[in-house]
C-alpha cells in the first residue's frame, strides 16, 4: 500500500480529479480504485510535492482597480496606484511596498533627456534603496533637488536634504546630478532674496523650466512626521502654530490647509528657498507618495494645491480619502 501511495502519477491524476474536475473524495475512490484514507493522503502529498500550489489571495487585491479608478475621478488625478496595507504590517514594510510601487512607475514613465525634480524625506529616499535594478544604458536623465539642501544641525539620522537625494537617484537609475548650494529655509525672505539675487545661485532656477518629472513625499505638521521638523527648520511651537491655522500637511515644503490653501502660512512658506509654485504646477508629471489613513487629509490638501497629480498610496489612505 505504501508503493501505491507513493506513485507520483496516481498522485497526480488524485490531484487533478479533485482540484480540476471538481471531483469529490469518494468519487475518486471509485474511479481509481482505492480507500477514502488513500485518497486523502494522496491529496496532502500532492501539496507536499509541488503538484498542487495554493494562494491564498487578499480579495482587497481585487478591488485595487475600482479603488484606483475612483480617486482618480474623485480628485481628477492623472493617475492613481494603489499597493496593499496591512495593519500588522511594520513601518518599514508599508515604506517598502510604496518605494517599490513608485520605483516601478518610475521605470515606465522615464525618457531620455527627462529632468526630474526631487524634493527632500525619507519616502524618497527608500524609492532608491529598491532591490530591484532599473536598465539605464541608453537614458541621459538629469536629476534636480528643488529645494536647498543644506541642514542646519548636526544629525545621527540618514540625510534626507535634497541634495543627497538628487545623488541617490543619479546612482540608482544612471545620469547625472546637480547641487542646490542653500538651507532649505531662511530666517527671513529678506535674506533670502538678497542671496537669490546672486547669478551663482540663480542658475538652480533655470533648471526647473525643464523638469517634466517632479517625486514629491508628504508631509504632516506633527513633530517627527514631516522632514522639516527633524532637520531642524522649524520647531514645535511654530508647528502648533500651523495646526491652529488649519494646516494639514506640505508636500512642497511649504504648508498648506485641507482646500490646498496656503496663505495663512505665508510667514514660512515664503522663506523656502526652491522651486516656485507657479514653476511646480507647469511639470508634467507631479508624483505624490504617500501611505496610511493618518496622512490621507495631507494628500487632499496636496491634491487641491495643485503640487501632485499623480498619487501613489497604500489601501489604508486610499479608502479614508473615499470615505471621507
Amino acid at each position: 500500500m505504501r508503493k501505491i501511495i507513493d506513485d507520483v502519477r496516481l498522485i497526480y491524476k488524485c490531484c487533478y480529479l479533485y482540484y480540476m474536475e471538481r471531483k469529490n473524495q469518494i468519487d475518486i475512490c471509485r474511479i481509481l480504485g482505492l480507500s477514502r484514507t488513500s485518497v486523502s493522503r494522496m491529496l496532502e502529498l500532492g501539496r507536499q510535492k509541488g503538484i498542487v500550489q495554493i494562494d491564498v489571495i487578499n480579495p482587497d487585491e481585487f478591488n485595487y482597480g475600482e479603488l484606483e479608478q475612483k480617486l482618480q475621478e474623485k480628485y481628477r488625478l492623472k493617475e492613481v496606484i494603489v499597493v496593499d496595507s496591512d495593519p500588522l504590517d511594520s513601518k518599514e514594510k508599508q515604506r517598502e511596498k510604496l518605494s517599490e510601487a513608485a520605483f516601478t512607475f518610475l521605470t515606465k514613465i522615464l525618457k531620455d533627456g527627462d529632468c526630474v525634480g526631487v524634493s527632500m524625506g525619507r519616502t524618497l529616499h527608500y524609492v532608491t534603496e529598491v532591490v530591484k535594478e532599473y536598465d539605464f544604458e541608453k537614458q541621459d536623465l538629469l536629476f534636480v533637488p528643488m529645494y536647498g539642501g543644506i541642514s542646519q544641525k548636526r544629525t545621527s539620522r540618514m540625510d534626507v536634504q535634497s541634495n543627497r537625494i538628487a545623488v541617490e537617484f543619479a546612482e540608482k537609475f544612471g545620469g547625472d546630478y546637480i547641487q542646490f548650494p542653500a538651507p532649505a529655509v531662511f530666517s527671513s525672505k529678506k535674506v533670502k532674496d538678497i542671496f537669490l539675487n546672486e547669478e551663482t545661485m540663480r542658475y538652480i532656477y533655470r533648471y526647473f523650466n525643464k523638469l517634466r518629472v517632479a517625486m514629491l513625499g508628504i508631509g504632516v505638521p506633527e513633530a517627527g512626521k514631516t522632514g522639516l521638523f527633524y532637520e531642524g527648520y522649524l520647531d514645535e511651537k511654530e508647528l502648533k502654530e500651523y495646526l491652529e491655522n488649519g494646516a494639514v500637511g506640505e508636500a512642497a515644503l511649504r504648508f498648506y490647509d485641507i482646500h490646498g490653501n496656503m496663505e495663512p502660512f505665508y510667514k514660512f512658506n515664503e522663506r523656502v528657498v526652491g522651486i516656485e509654485h507657479e514653476q511646480l504646477l507647469k511639470i508634467e508629471m507631479r508624483i505624490g507618495i504617500a501611505g496610511g489613513a493618518y496622512k490621507s487629509e495631507a494628500v487632499k490638501g496636496a491634491i487641491c494645491s495643485g503640487d501632485i497629480n499623480i498619487l501613489i498610496t497604500d489601501i489604508a489612505c486610499a479608502k479614508a480619502m473615499l470615505n471621507e
